[in-house]
């Protein structure tokens, strides 16, 4: 069941993951983070999303921002043991563990995400395409998400609808421009060894066409 979604927002951070501390944007956004900000709209364990194109339509521009994060995370095994304990601290004194870092943003954007989704083995005997498709397209024209879809970062929020009109190529954007090797997804076949996935993304006329998993185009 084919989907278009038109989505923009004021900034943006697809993070590279080869950048270890401070964050550094892809030059647009991610199949991962396309098929995050669908599963933010309607997530339902019975079907798969799957992103076919994602199209630039809005000139690709950058900016710098320092901003505070914290520099630790609670771990699980800590959490367990305060859990098991009946006592114990579970969370981070911001003031302590605050720092401040270089992000490399996107700003002004605007994609038109193309998808489908695919019927998993976790659906019910009653689900079916019809019945997905029409919960998907309600709640897009209602506005309705589970949590509000993001840009990459929960502080870049996505506003969103239902294409029905493409927007015009830019023409800085016009031609093949070689993106290099970008994320395609997360492996969660092996649940010990989630790994990142890879593929050469090019954009032919702002349009990211986005490989198959058994294409031979996607690598590990």
């Amino acid at each position: 069941m084919p989907i278009s979604l038109e989505v923009w927002g004021e900034f943006a951070c697809f993070s590279r993951p080869e950048m270890k501390v401070e964050r550094v944007s892809y030059d647009m956004m991610t199949p991962s983070a396309a098929r995050g900000l669908l599963e933010a709209i309607y997530w339902h364990p019975g079907l798969r999303y799957v992103i076919d194109r994602i199209q630039v339509c809005a000139p690709i521009r950058t900016m710098n921002l320092r901003r505070n994060e914290v520099k630790a995370t609670i771990s699980a095994r800590a959490a367990r043991t305060v859990m098991e304990r009946g006592r114990g601290e579970l969370y981070l004194a911001t003031p302590e563990e605050i720092q401040q870092r270089a992000a490399l943003l996107l700003r002004d954007v605007r994609y038109v995400i193309d998808a489908h989704f695919n019927i998993t083995d976790k659906a019910a005997p009653g689900d079916n395409p019809g019945k997905f498709q029409d919960i998907l397209k309600r709640r897009i024209s209602r506005g309705q998400f589970y949590h509000q879809p993001c840009f990459g970062c929960r502080e870049f929020p996505a506003q969103f609808k239902q294409c029905t009109e493409r927007p015009p190529c830019p023409e800085e954007l016009r031609g093949e421009r070689d993106l290099g090797y970008m994320l395609w997804d997360m492996d969660y076949s092996d649940p010990e060894n989630i790994a990142p996935l890879f593929f050469r993304a090019r954009l032919v006329d702002g349009v990211l066409t986005v490989p198959t998993r058994d294409s031979g185009e996607v690598m590990g």
